[in-house]
């Protein structure tokens, strides 16, 4: 029998791991982002939240802050990093016009090269990755309701285009890397979310009608008022992801609410919920606004049991308190 060298041990070498498992949000700090953190965090789940902060906020996640299994990285997705983990939703990108618009190029880059990195990292780890696309990819439908076997209607040189095709392309590459490597990955593609933490100044009717309302402004209402929305509240969508990135198909998945609401029935709603005082004003549409949209979400509640649970009333209530509280207005 050969000697056991002194100093060494016989025992089986283990991969060193927490005992939970470990879960990277890019985009961590932002709207969905943080609420995700605190919806892993809560559960258990050791969390690192990696944000470079250009939408994101630190006051999102600061309540985590300390948390045992909670970890802050800035760090932005456009360039590599090595980090040990087992799942990866990838959240990072600007989502709203008035910021993806802001530096389009920067957009583009973050979709294309965050996304490559970070499927990239999760093949390295052999962890499981998420996309979050958007309902976008079908820019201005031509199918009502939208399904996920539609291909769209997407302006390729518009000025939404930077993140309309930044997340096809996502989509494209997290396929990509699913056939060529056998990578577990999944795709949500994610239609209008409200809530509270959104943006006060990112352009979204929701955000915007709530606080024009809440300070006495008018609700500015952008062409005739009959492009149609279709709005899920935030708890309703981290459910939705969770359960998407925990099993068994890839996607993609619509997740959103199929209540379908034109811009003047949104206003009106506002204005009932947040001050019945508010005044309504018209103005010249922006360009490429998509007129109708509308999620089929027959496949995920076919695969999953997913269906949202908050009406739109209640949900704008939760998020008044949030934006009186920021706004500082009573």
């Amino acid at each position: 029998m050969t000697p056991v060298p002194s100093g060494t041990s016989t025992i089986n070498k283990i991969k060193p791991r927490t005992d939970c498992r470990r879960i990277l949000v890019t985009g961590g700090a932002g709207f969905v982002g943080s609420h995700l953190c605190d919806f892993l965090v809560a559960r258990g789940d050791y969390v690192l939240c990696m944000d470079n902060f250009f939408t994101g906020g630190k006051e999102n996640i600061e309540h985590l802050i300390g948390r045992p299994n909670f970890e802050l990285i800035r760090h932005d997705v456009t360039e590599p990093i090595r980090l040990e983990v087992d799942h990866v939703y990838h959240l990072a990108c600007p989502a709203s016009p008035v910021h993806y618009k802001w530096n389009p190029i920067m957009t583009a880059k973050t979709s294309f090269l965050g996304t490559l990195n970070m499927l990239g990292l999760a093949k390295r780890c052999k962890g499981r990755f998420l996309l979050t696309s958007t309902s976008e990819v079908y820019g201005d439908p031509l199918q009502h309701p939208q399904e996920e076997e539609y291909w769209g209607n997407v302006n390729p040189i518009g000025e939404r285009s930077c993140y309309d095709e930044g997340k096809r392309i996502a989509e494209t590459l997290t396929m990509d890397y699913f056939r060529e490597h056998g990578m577990e990955v999944r795709i949500v593609r994610i239609f209008n979310t409200y809530g509270p933490r959104m943006a006060l100044d990112d352009g979204r009717v929701v955000s915007n009608f709530v606080a024009q309302a809440l300070q006495g402004r008018p609700l500015t209402v952008y062409g005739n008022g009959q492009q149609t929305r279709s709005f899920q509240y935030i708890s309703d969508l981290i459910v939705g992801m969770v359960s998407v990135m925990e099993g068994d198909e890839i996607g993609p998945f619509n997740v959103g609410n199929p209540n379908e609401f034109t811009m003047l029935e949104l206003a009106s709603l506002v204005k009932e919920v947040v001050n019945p005082n508010a005044v309504i004003e018209f103005r010249d549409n922006t360009s490429d606004d998509p007129n109708k949209r509308k999620p089929d979400i027959s496949k995920i509640y076919k695969s999953l049991g997913w269906e949202p649970k908050v009406v739109l009333r209640d949900g704008l209530a939760h998020m008044v308190k949030d934006f009186k509280r920021r706004l500082q207005v009573e």
